[in-house]
């Protein structure tokens, strides 16, 4: 065990401290890392330890996450002291290095993996329940976002029509993400996906089976003025 590690969890190591430790190692690893392939190889196997981790071995990974890789306090200042007196590109290229957490970079290596982009959304879901309670995790949700933020950038996604010969597994999420005018059940669903109505979703080329933003249209002859018409079952 590491000497951080070791001062993090005591003397004693459980079977979950130990798995946060060969989790933090293949972290390590992969920052090393410049070859693509083994690169790929070893953030499949950091997000597998992660997956195995118990709700105290996670939370003790996010701490690790919050303290071990974050810019160091005085190379921040000195950087930034040096750019204040010589504010040139190349001194502001090198506080930018500086500036930005080793969490980011370890975060973009991990999204190398298959499915990772999926994993790392469910982490920082995890992440944000526990936050109220762990208020250092917040460096962590901030790297998560300004990364998800350039990942899930408009350019990136697809809009695809909805329609009946959709897969049943983007239908069943269209009837449980819908929150404003609930659907009621697959006949419900089949009703708003009929000839005189559209139904269109945003896809990420990583989630090929996760509706991220979906939008229902009637087509009518004219606007209508209440929303209650359009949902009728039997309404024409």
């Amino acid at each position: 065990m590491t000497g951080f590690l070791r001062r993090l969890f005591g003397n004693g190591a459980s079977t979950g401290d130990r798995r946060v430790e060969e989790l933090v190692s293949f972290c390590e690893a992969l920052l090393a890392e410049s070859g693509e392939y083994a690169s790929m190889a070893i953030a499949g196997d950091a997000l597998a330890a992660y997956r195995a981790l118990d709700e105290r071995a996670r939370e003790a990974f996010f701490d690790v996450l919050a303290s071990r890789y974050s810019p160091a306090p005085d190379a921040v200042v000195r950087a930034a002291a040096v750019y204040q007196n010589t504010p040139s590109p190349d001194k502001l290229m090198e506080l930018q290095a500086i500036v930005e957490p080793a969490r980011q970079e370890l975060f973009r290596r991990l999204n190398m993996a298959p499915g990772a982009t999926a994993a790392l959304v469910e982490m920082r879901k995890i992440l944000l329940r526990g936050l109220r309670a762990h208020p250092a995790w917040k460096v962590i949700d901030f790297d998560l976002m300004h990364l998800l933020r350039s990942w899930f950038n408009r350019g990136f996604l697809r809009l695809e029509r909805i329609d009946w010969r959709t897969p049943a597994l983007v239908l069943e999420k269209l009837i449980d993400y819908e929150a404003v005018h609930a659907i009621r059940g697959w006949w419900d669903l089949r009703r708003r996906l009929e000839g005189d109505r559209r139904c269109f979703a945003f896809f990420h080329p990583q989630l090929p089976d996760e509706p991220i933003i979906f939008i229902e249209v009637a087509l009518t002859h004219g606007m209508s003025a209440q929303v209650q018409p359009l949902l009728d079952k039997d309404s024409p």
